[in-house]
């Protein structure tokens, strides 16, 4: 069992009675042979060197190492100490070495879901994360529409792009961005899409909310939390008028080939309409409705500095 105390500003773990700064003290003065030399090593004094290995020989009961004026010598015993030592104190090095590197690195790859369309403010992000720290990479993958919070919770991806809103207990939201009028795909020829051009890009005065009454919207199947898929497509409007429910998707291009069949219109955010333009589509803003905006979400018990260096780059990126 190890125990640790604060003595000044350095940590003390005891295994045994025995102190790791002792041991750690006699194997580098078993490779200098120098108490001097071993001092500069460990940063400290080289009496403090003498009181670590005075305390570790009472601890053992015999001498460890023979002191002349011109050299250090270690003992027998204190040979085969050391021998037994090196290997356990190296492993340990190196598991706290690894430990420290997981907890606080920010080296290795990040894993990015994104929902719809990877925008070219996500694309600039994964860019900018690498520019800041070489040796790391981004990759990207995309997540169902139908399932927002799936992949991360499953760790299949260590953070994704997803639509708010975002109410998960065990999900961190970090960076908002991409705030705008909701867009609302529509077939083309569509009373509504007389603002959009004929490539379906949104343009000219939006259409009021109030328009929504009586056009089904294409809803969202699968496990998505309840009230993410009402704000996806709401079954009112701002004023209570009733919005029908059109057929579900459980993907952006399964509800975009509903929306160009007729089947009922589709609310995006801008990015994913602007990335998917066609000209069986049209895509017209909205007034009236809450803003679509896109969020970085992570599990809270996985949060790694590479996480949150990754967020503080979007965060830049989007700003």
């Amino acid at each position: 069992m190890s125990v640790t105390h604060r003595s000044g500003t350095a940590d003390r773990t005891e295994t045994g009675g025995v102190e790791l700064r002792e041991l750690e003290a006699f194997l580098v003065l078993a490779e200098e042979r120098h108490f001097g030399r071993t001092g500069e090593r460990l940063y400290v004094s080289q009496s403090r060197i003498s009181q670590l290995l005075r305390a570790l020989e009472r601890r053992v009961g015999a001498r460890l190492v023979e002191r002349t004026s011109r050299r250090v010598r270690l003992t027998p015993l204190g040979e085969a100490l050391a021998a037994e030592l090196r290997p356990a104190y190296a492993a340990l090095r190196a598991g706290l070495a690894s430990a420290r590197a997981a907890a606080r690195g920010v080296g290795g790859a990040v894993r990015v879901g994104f929902q719809g369309t990877a925008g070219d403010g996500l694309v600039r992000a994964l860019a900018l994360f690498e520019e800041r720290h070489p040796g790391s990479t981004a990759t990207l993958s995309e997540v169902p529409l139908c399932d927002p919070f799936g992949a991360v919770r499953a760790g299949e991806v260590d953070a994704a792009v997803v639509l708010l809103p975002v109410r998960e207990p065990d999900l961190v939201l970090g960076p908002v961005f991409s705030r705008r009028p909701q867009t609302l795909a529509l077939p083309a020829g569509h009373p509504l899409a007389s603002t959009a051009t004929a490539t379906g890009t949104a343009t000219g005065k939006p259409v009021g909310a109030e328009a929504l009454a009586g056009l089904p919207l294409i809803g969202v199947r699968g496990p998505a939390p309840d009230y993410w898929r009402r704000a996806a497509a709401p079954d009112r409007t701002p004023a209570g008028a009733p919005v029908p429910a059109g057929p579900e998707a459980g993907t952006l291009q399964e509800g975009l080939t509903l929306v160009a069949a007729g089947r009922g219109g589709m609310l995006l955010c801008r990015p994913t309409a602007e990335m998917n333009a066609r000209r069986a589509l049209a895509f017209v803003p909205v007034d009236g409705l809450p803003e679509s905006a896109l969020g970085l979400v992570w599990r809270a018990d996985r949060e790694t500095e590479r996480v949150r260096a990754f967020a503080r780059a979007v965060a830049d990126a989007e700003g």
